[in-house]
Parts: C-alpha cells; sequence; structure tokens
C-alpha cells in the first residue's frame, strides 16, 4: 500500500521508475543478442564441442574367391591326350642269314613221287622256272616255282570225282589240310601260292572248301 501511494502520490517517479525498467530491460535484450551473435559468429572451438572420436575398426581384405572351373558337357567329354609307352618299342627283330637262306628256292633235280602223269604236269606249268624237278622252299619241295611272279605251285592230279563218296571226302580232307599249310610256307617268304588240277569238278570240290585259294585248271596236262 506503501508503495501504491507513493507512485500515485509522485507521478516523475513513476516515469523514471519506467525509464530505469526499460532501459535494464534494453540492456538485457543486447545481451542476449550479443551472446547469440558470439554462438553463431564466434570460435567454433569454443562454440562447438568437440566432436566424440571413436577407434576407427580395423577393416580385414575380403577374400577373393576363384570362379569354380566349368564342368564338362555330360555329352562331350575332353578326349584324354595319347600317352606314349613308359618303355621303348622293340626294334624289329633283323632277318638272320639262315632265315635268308631258308626262303631262297632251291631247284630239286627229281619229283618226289614218282608219278609221271603228275610230274609231265607240273614240268609243263607255263614259265617254270625249274622244270624236271622239285623246288626246296622253307622246308618244303613245291612241284614248281615261276620266278618272274614268286609263284609256288603244288600239282593235284587224281580224277577225285571219281572216288566213293567216302573215300573223296577223306582225300578232300588230306589235300585242304595240305594246301593250307603250304601257302602259309609259300606266304611266309613272301611268295604266291597256285593249286593245279585236271578237272573242273576237282576244281569246284576244292574252291568250296578253300576259299580265297587260287585253284586254276590245267588245260596242258
Amino acid at each position: 500500500m506503501g508503495l501504491g501511494v507513493c507512485i500515485l502520490a509522485a507521478p516523475e517517479i513513476v516515469v523514471g521508475a519506467v525509464v530505469v525498467a526499460g532501459v535494464v530491460v534494453v540492456g538485457f535484450a543486447i545481451k542476449e543478442a550479443l551472446d547469440a551473435y558470439e554462438l553463431r559468429w564466434g570460435d567454433p572451438e569454443k562454440v562447438r564441442p568437440a566432436p566424440e572420436t571413436r577407434p576407427v575398426p580395423e577393416v580385414k581384405p575380403v577374400p577373393v574367391t576363384k570362379p569354380a572351373p566349368p564342368k564338362p558337357s555330360p555329352e562331350k567329354r575332353p578326349t584324354p591326350e595319347p600317352k606314349g609307352p613308359d618303355f621303348p618299342p622293340l626294334e624289329p627283330p633283323e632277318v638272320t642269314e639262315r632265315d635268308r637262306r631258308r626262303c631262297e628256292p632251291v631247284p630239286v633235280p627229281y619229283h618226289l613221287g614218282g608219278n609221271k602223269l603228275h610230274d609231265k604236269c607240273a614240268d609243263r606249268i607255263p614259265n617254270n622256272s625249274f622244270p624236271g624237278g622239285d623246288v626246296f622252299v622253307n622246308g618244303k619241295n613245291f612241284d614248281a616255282l615261276q620266278l618272274a611272279t614268286r609263284t609256288l605251285w603244288e600239282v593235284k592230279t587224281n580224277d577225285i570225282e571219281t572216288y566213293d563218296p567216302f573215300v573223296r571226302r577223306i582225300e578232300l580232307q588230306k589235300q585242304v589240310e595240305e594246301a593250307r599249310r603250304e601257302r602259309d610256307l609259300a606266304a611266309a617268304c613272301g611268295y604266291d601260292f597256285v593249286i593245279g588240277v585236271r578237272s573242273d569238278a576237282h576244281k569246284k570240290l576244292l574252291e568250296a572248301l578253300l576259299p580265297g585259294f587260287n585253284i586254276v585248271l590245267m588245260t596242258w596236262c
């Protein structure tokens, strides 16, 4: 009540108080503006707090994975490369002097058997190099040799088509076995082999039993 009375009683005091109060308010406002300016434009180290430093985590290199090799197609598999032998190949055996002599034709001055018809058919073979006897080649006496064509001959002069069926079968089997052995002996020394017969029936019988053999009908005897 006392203050209010004083104010009401003295108007000039009221005006002074208002002025003082206004100055205080303006001063306070100026200080806040200066503080705000300092915060905005002042030293950032003073204004902003120092950032919190954290340890940088160690970055480990990521392992690089190699791509898997492509799988071969089931339809086409890789062909393995051929490998050589683990040991050197054997050299072909040399031809010995004995083998050379074994294959050289040796004339024999007579025919084995003593059958005149057989001997005549053999001697008259065209281009017979050694008529009048046999030729010994690779352990066997052949009936004739055509040296120009390296062909050895065996002659069959029996009339086998006239034989009894049983006897004919036995004789044919014997001739077949002999012919196979004789051709092998001739071929081992590089000779061709021919069988000579006197009848067409005999020729056909042997051709049926010896396919691939050279069987000739001897029209000269």
